[in-house]
């Protein structure tokens, strides 16, 4: 299926074979929020005893920082065709580019897409967050600033779905289900990471390509503190989404890249998400692996694909163009 403005050319990644060295320091005690700042260029914070609205992001998930070094990303860059104009999307693009309106006649014409980059992908725990220069909860009538949309969560998902202050959170009749395959990397996919020195499982929710991409980067930084039970390929979206495993938009604990990737905590209930804008948070229960969550929180800050700077080009193909004009021309004299 064509995509609306742009169409992929490589769908459905999978792992790549082998692999999975061990990144990151083992830590043999707690980790304070008062330790050093992350290696991420986002700067700000986001405690879990807080309130979190808007588009300010931070790269310390509930206040936990760590030192960390990351892998370089070896997962196969993905290229996507934007009218006549081809572009990239890899773990070690910057982003940014020039931003440009989605021309009349496609899907979501006269939005603006383009323009994020690396330092701006980090959100909050507020769905809509993660747009530069943005506020507000929510993702409805905006724009695509790395041009991935954005996640969804469907009507039946969580405590009070769509009435009142939870009805921010649906969005399919504009984004379509889980499982449209017209979005930017393919359906939305799911994987699973648990530690292996407490019972906690994180799960990450994403396009496919996306998904597919971090479990490698993930698997390779994060390895020393996960457990061999954990996802190597991505798993499509539960079509129940009130089985007791399916992702819920409460489970949330970040936000990135304009909300189109989610981290999740298994057991986490953030009773902010289903009340007024400016809530405070829900604190994280205890007993969670702040390492692993450090760990995967800025991994996925420094290696979620990106689409590279070049600028985006919506316009027909020149050559066809030009035909077409010196045809006219042509007619002009016969």
């Amino acid at each position: 299926m064509l995509v609306p403005f742009f169409t992929t050319s490589t769908r459905f990644l999978e792992r790549r074979k082998g692999g999975g060295g061990k990144g990151g320091s083992k830590s043999s005690g707690k980790t304070s929020s008062s330790s050093s700042s992350s290696s991420s260029s986002s700067s700000g914070k986001t405690s879990s005893g807080s309130s979190s609205s808007g588009s300010s992001g931070s790269s310390e998930v509930g206040g936990i920082s760590a030192p960390f070094t990351a892998h370089s990303s070896t997962h196969k860059p993905t290229t996507y065709r934007f009218g006549s104009t081809t572009r990239s999307s890899s773990a070690n693009s910057a982003g940014g580019g020039k931003p440009a309106p989605i021309p009349a006649g496609q899907m979501f014409a006269g939005r603006i897409a383009g323009g994020g980059t690396r330092t701006e992908i980090y959100g909050s725990r507020n769905y809509g967050s993660g747009y530069p220069g943005v506020s507000g909860r929510g993702v409805a009538g905006r724009g695509f600033p790395f041009y991935f949309w954005p996640v969804v969560w469907p009507l039946t998902a969580g405590a009070g779905a769509g009435v009142g202050a939870a009805a921010y959170l649906h969005s399919t009749d504009e984004y379509g289900l889980p499982s449209n395959d017209s979005r930017l990397g393919g359906p939305i996919t799911t994987a699973a990471f648990s530690s292996n020195s407490t019972a906690t499982t994180f799960r990450i929710v994403a396009d496919n390509n996306t998904v597919a991409s971090l479990i490698d980067d993930i698997s390779s930084n994060c390895g020393y503190h996960l457990s061999g039970n954990h996802s190597t390929s991505p798993s499509p979206f539960p079509n129940d989404v009130n089985a007791t495993d399916a992702p819920k938009p409460e489970q949330v604990v970040q936000y990135y890249r304009a909300s189109s990737i989610s981290l999740l905590l298994n057991g986490y209930n953030n009773t902010a998400t289903y009340a007024p804008d400016g809530t405070p948070e829900s604190p994280l229960p205890n007993g969670v692996d702040l390492t692993l969550m450090d760990c995967m929180n800025q991994t996925i800050g420094l290696s979620a694909p990106l689409l590279d700077a070049a600028n985006l080009n919506f316009t027909p193909n020149i050559g066809i163009a030009l035909l077409v004009w010196l045809l006219l021309r042509v007619g002009l004299w016969i």
